[in-house]
């Protein structure tokens, strides 16, 4: 074989091997996201305890069976978290369990035996992970807890229930922290450098990853840190990047209510490893309605949505990236918790923000997916205590909040139509 064919030869093979290395990642093509050269356009759900259930037995079947009927549906994006932090109460109130790292420095590595499960299954059937590294909330420990372990915050304080201002002025300090940044960022490079017990594959391999996200909504919760604070946004962004090559970075942000104006909202979703930026609506916490009254609110929270949405869209023509509506939600008819109530506001009101989802993509505008919050799936609340209680079912509603609030169970038939109708829209 003359040598020039068999250099040519392997060149080839090498291409080739290369090509199928690389493919199934999604990635950010002239502003869309793509996946094998075609759009990759979703909607998704919040299931942040997906992490969770495969450490039980129990917990694996409740998964698989979930997946199953979330891929029933159509759905094929979740956005999940991969960490908790700490042990015991947190603002007065119980936090997700188990905890990856339940003490400063102590890790249950166990934990990633479930998260390796997860995205196994949802490699299996295709789906993509969007997976959230830390929490600006107490309810999964989060910056808090780094806080705490760093003696900013005594374990008397953050036991009880902080005020407003309390955990402005408290979780502010995380990004002034050095060895808090450095501990969050310890694990990290341990999650991301992992290597899947079950397939064998590293996470920075593994298609079935969409992103890694640097927290689920971290806000500078006081404008006198904005400098560390994009500093920490920037540096943790390269940090993922440096490590992994395959995968999208983005922050986890709601929009410009928590960056302190949409011009920082620009800024910090122009920094080059950043690849896409994210916004999150919250009517009830926004006070766009008051106590029961969402359909005395519906004309202020339709109207608010739509300018929330759109701004950000004429933002992300400036920022020249891809964005997506990750969290939204209502709660059920006159603000009940009882899974027998209906679900019109909430169903008309998810109806209105995938159509905000579909006129963008038929424009070829930015947005470019909606994850709503969040799925209650087959978990079902215990209703002894408005709040989560160990032992309890994971419904979506974090610990913190009413269970049942905004979770969507398998039971929601109409809701469940709203999302597989918008669904079809977006994928022909």
């Amino acid at each position: 074989m003359p040598r020039s064919f068999t250099l040519v030869a392997i060149l080839l093979f090498i291409s080739i091997f290369s090509h199928g290395q690389q493919q199934h990642f999604v990635t950010v093509k002239q502003e869309q996201f793509s996946v094998d050269g075609k759009p990759y356009r979703f909607i998704g759900a919040n299931y942040w305890f997906a992490g969770l259930l495969a450490s039980t037995e129990a917990g694996k079947k409740r998964l698989v069976k979930e997946l199953d009927f979330l891929v029933s549906q159509g759905v094929d994006n979740l956005r999940v978290m991969a960490v908790a932090e700490g042990t015991g109460l947190i603002s007065g109130v119980e936090r997700v369990q188990p905890a990856f790292q339940p003490e400063k420095g102590v890790y249950d590595t166990s934990l990633l035996k479930s998260l390796d499960f997860l995205l196994t299954e949802m490699g299996k059937r295709k789906m993509k992970a969007v997976l959230f590294l830390s929490n600006n909330w107490e309810w999964s420990g989060g910056f808090l807890q780094y806080i705490n372990w760093n003696g900013l915050l005594p374990d008397s304080v953050m036991r009880r229930k902080l005020s407003w201002d309390e955990q402005r002025d408290y979780t502010s300090k995380f990004y002034t922290c050095t060895p808090c940044v450095e501990q969050q960022k310890a694990v990290l490079k341990m999650i991301v450098n992992h290597t899947n017990s079950i397939s064998g594959k590293k996470y920075m391999d593994d298609p079935a990853i969409m992103s890694w996200e640097l927290a689920n909504e971290p806000r500078p919760m006081r404008p006198a840190v904005y400098k560390e604070y994009r500093q920490w946004i920037t540096s943790t962004a390269a940090l993922i990047k440096s490590l992994d090559k395959n995968h999208l970075v983005t922050t986890g942000m709601e929009g410009d209510i928590g960056t302190e104006g949409m011009q920082n909202f620009i800024a910090l979703h122009q920094d080059e490893n950043i690849d896409y930026a994210t916004i999150h609506i919250w009517p009830k916490n926004w006070g766009w309605f008051s106590d029961t009254s969402i359909t005395k609110g519906r004309d202020t929270i339709y109207k608010n949505t739509r300018d929330f949405i759109n701004r950000h869209e004429v933002a992300a023509n400036k920022i020249g990236k891809p964005l997506v509506i990750e969290e939204f939600g209502l709660p059920r008819d006159q603000h009940s918790f009882l899974l027998t109530s209906s679900t019109n506001s909430r169903d008309q009101y998810y109806d209105f923000v995938f159509e905000q989802l579909v006129k963008s993509i038929r424009k070829k505008g930015k947005i470019q997916g909606a994850n709503f919050w969040a799925l209650g799936g087959a978990g079902r609340p215990s209703y002894k205590k408005p709040l989560w209680q160990k032992g309890e079912d994971l419904l979506g509603d974090p610990p913190m909040e009413e269970q049942g609030l905004n979770a969507v169970f398998d039971t929601d038939t109409s809701t469940w139509k709203v999302i597989a109708d918008h669904i079809k829209k977006i994928k022909k």
